[in-house]
């Protein structure tokens, strides 16, 4: 049973940095991708970000590049977003994904098969 978990999301003022954390348990993940998506109320579940595990490509949505950073911890199973320089439109439910590896179509929900329950992150101006 695979399960993602998601942790460090809360309240932080505009300009401000928060570290999202996703533990993954319940198998081995070289052979997946990991994402982190967003959704905001009344808006489609958006791609943040995707770091491919074993070779570490990573690749981000337009609306984060230069600010977000991805990451994850091999020996920990987790993965990291850093979001730095924080706006008020980056308030959303944040979610983890894993799918199995591919360089393609990353940022489709519909190709990954384990999610986590999300974390909130409100940004105030």
């Amino acid at each position: 049973q695979v399960q993602l978990v998601e942790s460090g999301g809360g309240l932080v003022q505009a300009g401000g940095s928060l570290r999202l954390s996703c533990a993954a348990s319940g198998r081995t993940f070289s052979s997946y991708r990991m994402s982190w998506f967003r959704q905001a109320p009344g808006k489609e579940r958006q791609f943040v970000a995707v770091i491919r595990w074993s070779a570490g490509n990573t690749y981000y949505g337009d609306s984060v590049k230069g600010r977000f950073t991805i990451s994850r911890d091999n020996a920990k199973s987790t993965m990291y977003l850093q979001m730095n320089s924080l706006k008020p439109e980056d308030t959303a439910v944040y979610y983890c994904a894993a799918g199995v590896d591919s360089a393609y179509f990353y940022a489709r929900p519909d190709k990954y098969n384990y999610w986590g329950q999300g974390t909130q992150v409100t940004v105030s101006s």
